[in-house]
């Protein structure tokens, strides 16, 4: 009984030491792979067309999705702070505190968190896919780097339209509220936008920004690198992909926190 906890105290040392230093060597690669991307993002060549196409799958064909999140949680938003604000006599906070609500942290969060599942997923599963069938072997043969071509065009994309998504989303979710605030409960139309706009400040508009280039560059990160991590085979397909939707929503949810309490520390 005594060699078996001998043998267990001697175990969780080691299990934790190789658990922590995994986990530093994770972080230490993927901010490396960012770092590369950025840096040839910034040289040429530039690939305008990959550019142009990533415009139009991250961007634009984000936001239905984006859209129709934002409008039905604003909707619901209203609705909850109504119904708890009729306990304490503070209906009329509804405009305000949905106003501030999706600006600080919904309208960025609910947004990275979708593009993540859309996007994320997306990249992931089209990289591991070109590992896999020698794509990404076939361009550093014909002389294209393959992180410039692939990662840098994503990155860069990800990062300067989520921040545009997040504030068309902030828009939809805001009127989501002020349409069931004014249909549905009977607030005044005039009073609730006067409302919504008094309570507004700079920093719930620059801080919602800030969040969503912050996750734009998480998701895209993720994607691409697990994408190039992916082992050969359908399996490793599947789990790139599946490995870059759970560690983007994770990894947003955490930033989310360190971002509010930087931003919003006074």
């Amino acid at each position: 009984m005594n060699i078996n906890k001998q043998n267990f105290y001697h175990f969780i040392p080691k299990f934790i030491g190789k658990g922590a230093l995994g986990l530093i060597i994770a972080i230490g690669t993927t901010v490396s792979f960012l770092i590369f991307a950025i840096f040839k993002a910034l040289i040429p060549p530039f690939y305008l067309n990959e550019y142009l196409k990533q415009i139009i799958r991250i961007g634009l064909a984000s936001l239905p999705v984006v859209g129709l999140t934002a409008f039905f949680t604003g909707g619901a938003l209203a609705l909850q702070i109504y119904s708890g604000g009729t306990r304490l006599n503070a209906e009329s906070a509804v405009p305000s505190i949905v106003a501030i609500g999706f600006l600080r942290e919904l309208g960025p969060v609910l947004c990275g968190l979708m593009v993540a599942g859309r996007v994320s997923a997306s990249i992931a599963a089209e990289i591991a896919t070109m590992k896999v069938t020698e794509q990404i072997d076939a361009l550093t043969t014909l002389g294209t780097d393959p992180i410039k071509y692939l990662v840098s065009p994503r990155i860069v994309v990800a990062t300067i339209f989520l921040p545009i998504l997040t504030t068309i989303g902030n828009i939809i979710g805001i009127f989501g509220g002020y349409l069931i605030s004014t249909e549905r409960l009977g607030f005044n139309p005039t009073l609730y936008i006067e409302s919504s706009i008094k309570y507004i400040e700079f920093s719930d508009i620059y801080s919602s920004l800030i969040k969503a280039a912050v996750f734009g560059m998480i998701i895209s990160t993720m994607g691409c690198y697990f994408g190039f991590k992916a082992s050969r085979g359908a399996l490793g397909v599947g789990k790139a992909t599946t490995d870059a939707v759970v560690f983007s929503s994770i990894l947003i949810l955490a930033f989310n926190y360190f971002l509010t309490e930087l931003l919003f520390r006074a």
